[in-house]
């Protein structure tokens, strides 16, 4: 069983540049996505301040991103890195579970990757997941690296805080219609 707090603020630079650009995604009318909160099951309580101090996950988690772009469902899960090499115990089976059944509903599902160090991000469509995670299952690497993400998916930082994937997922139904003939 997981707990809450040993998992420190991992993730919490992309999630909160994520959450900006959502925010302004929506008042801009351009989409409408919500973060999934991760179900807990509060063990300690503070009694001045009534704060979580100890918790456990209650289930597992679907993805971190759920809603729609202009019509088009979308879910996807956001990924931090430091180093140039991607663990594929990092995407868990229940995701990739998750995002298989969503886009055979008709939706898209991908995962916005964040190489901390380097301060570049990456849209990763659902396929590239799928081939890293079958190439680990088969006996192969068990990790993908910063050189296999395709680059033609790299995802604008601006500010410092908008990370605009709009862009790269524009990219990636365009080339689901090349597939498709």
């Amino acid at each position: 069983m997981a707990t809450w707090n040993t998992r420190g603020l991992r993730g919490s630079t992309l999630e909160d540049m994520i959450n900006y650009t959502n925010e302004q995604y929506r008042v801009k009318n351009l989409a409408l996505i919500q973060k999934i909160p991760t179900p807990i099951k509060p063990i300690t309580i503070e009694k001045e301040s009534r704060h979580i101090t100890l918790a456990y996950f209650d289930q597992k988690s679907t993805v971190d991103y759920i809603g729609a772009v202009q019509g088009i469902p979308v879910c996807f899960d956001a990924k931090e890195c430091v180093a140039k090499t991607v663990p594929l115990q990092n995407i868990h089976v229940h995701q990739v579970d998750f995002m298989r059944q969503f886009e055979k509903q008709g939706g898209i599902a991908f995962i916005l990757l964040y190489f901390s160090q380097m301060d570049e991000a990456y849209y990763l469509p659902l396929r590239d997941v799928i081939l890293f995670w079958e190439r680990g299952q088969r006996g192969g690497r068990k990790s993908f690296t910063y050189a296999e993400v395709d680059k033609t998916f790299r995802v604008k930082i601006t500010g410092g805080a908008y990370i605009h994937y709009l862009e790269a997922l524009q990219l990636d139904l365009i080339s689901r219609e090349g597939l498709e003939t």
